[in-house]
């Protein structure tokens, strides 16, 4: 028995490995499955540190193709209430009447453009925060805490063959109450291709038998409570209830239903267009792009570009908007469907549902809408999808508005 304890502690503590002709095996590896293994972490803070390890993964790193850029932080700078007001003087009437007929619904869109923007010279208000970096890199670069900080742009820029890229910010840009559902996904080329908003004024997740009590803004609610699976007491069909008739109540209108609709839709569009605005260096440097996404912890807007998107922005450069720094919003027409009551197949009620799909109104007279099904009801993962599905069959309300 004895003579078994070597050859035990043998096993657990194996003796260093050094091969007999001194060649480190891990070196044989192919730069081909490195960069495999480099594309599956995607995260630009863990490739950064990867970029340390040796040599070898510094010079692999720039080739990946597939890129996350995860957002951490703004940083206010000392003048940023200075820079603010300016910039407001210059926004005119529209945002002043705007944030006094709005203000207590949406927060103000503050300093968006320092989320992805180049470096800005001091009198920007803040500044985009992404992973820390070795000290002394770049002038430019923004220190902290002993914590240096780069833009989008900065950390970017060392990538030679990024095909895919996903930017994610630390939040959403607007400000929404605790229950209400509001999310957005926008394609843009040079301008925006299309845009679809999906909202509800109250988000009933599955449980217990609730009393779901109705709105002053017109949403009308089942009554009697649902239980999670059953549909209401007084009967469900195909998720709505069955007094409803497909028709928006006259209170809709009359109550604040319709205006905090509108809101959602003009706040949606500032967002997409300032995020697409900001996205301009990052196309221009890096022309192997085939798809840019650029979303948000919260999971409220998502802005895509796919590759005919991407080579539109550079051959047609954009128009910007002369109040703000965003891609100028061209003349639209806006289909709207809303249900009062929509319960989903998984138990989750939207209350005040409302549905929004937007294209330009050139790109609508052009184009057949054919396909309005697949692009409205595929804008949203699961259970937001099956929503848009059951909201497109109801009634269309069809609105226009002008360029902003």
């Amino acid at each position: 028995m004895a003579s078994r304890w070597p050859d035990l502690a043998t096993r657990v503590y194996p003796e260093p490995y050094i091969s007999l002709d001194g060649v480190d095996h891990f070196d044989r590896l192919p730069d081909s499955l490195l960069l495999l293994v480099f594309n599956r972490i995607g995260d630009v803070k863990a490739l950064g540190r990867c970029c340390v390890v040796s040599r070898r993964f510094h010079s692999l790193v720039p080739q990946v193709e597939n890129v996350v850029v995860r957002v951490d932080c703004v940083i206010s700078d000392d003048d940023a209430s200075s820079a603010t007001g300016s910039s407001d003087k210059s926004r005119g009437p529209f945002l002043n009447l705007f944030r006094l007929v709005f203000g207590g619904i949406v927060k103000p869109l503050q300093a968006l453009g320092q989320f992805l923007g180049p470096k800005r010279s001091s009198s920007a208000s803040s500044s985009l925060a992404v992973g820390s970096g070795r000290p002394g890199d770049d002038d430019d670069d923004l220190d902290q805490g002993g914590v240096t900080h780069h833009s989008p742009t900065q950390v970017l820029k060392n990538f030679n063959e990024i095909k895919f890229l996903r930017i994610e910010l630390p939040s959403g840009e607007l400000g929404i109450d605790d229950g209400v559902l509001l999310k957005w996904r926008a394609d843009f080329g040079s301008t925006l291709d299309n845009c679809v908003i999906l909202g509800a004024s109250s988000v009933v997740n599955p449980g217990p038998s609730k009393h779901f009590p109705s709105e002053d803004n017109g949403d009308v609610s089942c009554g009697n409570g649902c239980a999670s699976g059953n549909g209401c007491a007084n009967g469900n069909i195909g998720g709505v209830a069955a007094d409803d008739n497909g028709s928006i109540p006259d209170s809709f209108y009359t109550n604040g239903g319709l205006k905090l609709r509108v809101v959602w839709t003009i706040s949606s569009l500032i967002a997409a267009s300032a995020r697409h605005y900001l996205l301009q260096p990052i196309i221009a440097e890096h022309k192997t792009l085939d798809s840019l996404v650029l979303t948000d912890a919260d999971g409220q807007g998502v802005l895509c570009m796919n590759r005919e998107q991407l080579e539109e922005l550079r051959v047609k450069p954009l128009s910007a908007s002369s109040s703000s720094k965003r891609t100028l919003v061209p003349a639209l027409n806006m289909r709207l469907w809303y249900a009062p009551h929509l319960e989903l197949s998984d138990g989750t009620v939207l209350k005040g549902a409302t549905l929004v799909a937007i294209r330009p109104s050139e790109q609508s007279a052009a184009k057949k809408e054919v396909s309005d099904g697949s692009w409205v009801s595929s804008a949203f993962e699961e259970p937001y999808g099956m929503a848009a599905k059951m909201l497109v069959k109801r009634r269309t309300y069809y609105l226009e508005m002008n360029s902003f």
